[in-house]
């Protein structure tokens, strides 16, 4: 089953209701994934201050007090620490990459599940809505938001193997679906130094993609070619920090229902989780198309 949602914000006076939008169209859709869920933020302020890198690690096996400290020591500046476990986020004022190599020396039996310049990750295992609340993120503000409510098919239920996949800089993905040929994809991009993190169809997906973008390929383009190249059943939503992307597959079997208004851009996996953003009633409100790739980009 799996439930997907995400908002793209096109008027900056909602950027403050962001998390509370985000959440409510979460908690619609719980019955549709209730082992475990996932969200992606751009743009908060403290999960992801401007001028600085963020890093979302997952089950880091040290304090993060003590791990902060070790972090300022290794990279000689300061460095936040937030604590909403499983999920840890730090920010600094430091390249993406440089923060997310310091937090691999530091914190090695950790997985990065997100990195880069305006977006945070955070995961867990659990009720959807209960998780969200925990990690704070009806209070969490910014222009663009994904998230995903899991029921595992194809990996065992984990932080880990929730969504969003994030393995690009300030990319992410979600996924209601199954990849039917996602092994012979994976040994493909291995063949070619890619490394997985885990056994999760989705992880697959993501990377595929990821390698287009950095190989100068446009987000549609990268869509378009992961519908050449993937067999299976699967709606996917896909954002980055300029654009929100959905695409299904050729039969179109797993559901998906968008909402579009001159202030903001919303899809999720049913109405039900659209029904009560501002204006919806305005809205031009329709389905996608079969391997058509949908596209709107940061104003």
């Amino acid at each position: 089953m799996c439930g997907i949602v995400g908002l793209h914000l096109r008027d900056a006076a909602l950027y403050p209701q962001l998390g509370a939008l985000l959440t409510d169209m979460l908690d619609q859709l719980c019955d549709r994934g209730p082992d475990s869920a996932g969200m992606a933020v751009y743009g908060d302020p403290i999960w992801s201050p401007a001028g600085e890198s963020t890093v979302s690690l997952l089950d880091a096996d040290i304090a993060a007090a003590e791990l902060g400290a070790l972090l300022e020591a290794d990279l000689a500046v300061a460095v936040t620490v937030i604590d909403l476990a499983p999920t840890t986020v730090l920010h600094a004022p430091v390249a993406p990459a440089d923060l997310v190599a310091a937090a691999r020396r530091n914190a090695p039996n950790a997985r990065v599940i997100g990195f880069g310049e305006e977006l945070t990750v955070v995961k867990g295992v659990g009720n959807p809505t209960e998780l969200a609340h925990r990690f704070g993120l009806p209070a969490a503000s910014g222009w663009q938001g994904v998230a995903h409510t899991r029921m595992a098919t194809e990996s065992a239920v984990t932080a880990a193997g929730s969504h969003p996949f994030s393995v690009g800089p300030d990319q992410c993905l979600v996924h209601n679906g199954s990849f039917s040929n996602h092994m012979s994809v994976k040994h493909e991009l291995e063949r070619h130094g890619v490394v997985f993190d885990s056994e999760n169809d989705t992880e697959v997906g993501a990377r595929f993609i990821a390698g287009q973008l950095a190989d100068g390929v446009d987000l549609e383009k990268a869509l378009l070619l992961l519908n050449e190249r993937f067999d299976g059943f699967y709606t996917l939503l896909v954002a980055n920090r300029e654009s929100f992307a959905v695409v299904r597959d050729p039969i179109a079997c797993k559901p998906a229902v968008i909402a579009e208004t001159p202030r903001w851009v919303a899809m999720a996996s049913e109405y039900r989780a659209l029904a009560n953003l501002p204006g919806v009633a305005d809205a031009r409100i329709f389905e996608p198309e079969p391997e058509e790739v949908y596209v709107w980009h940061r104003q």
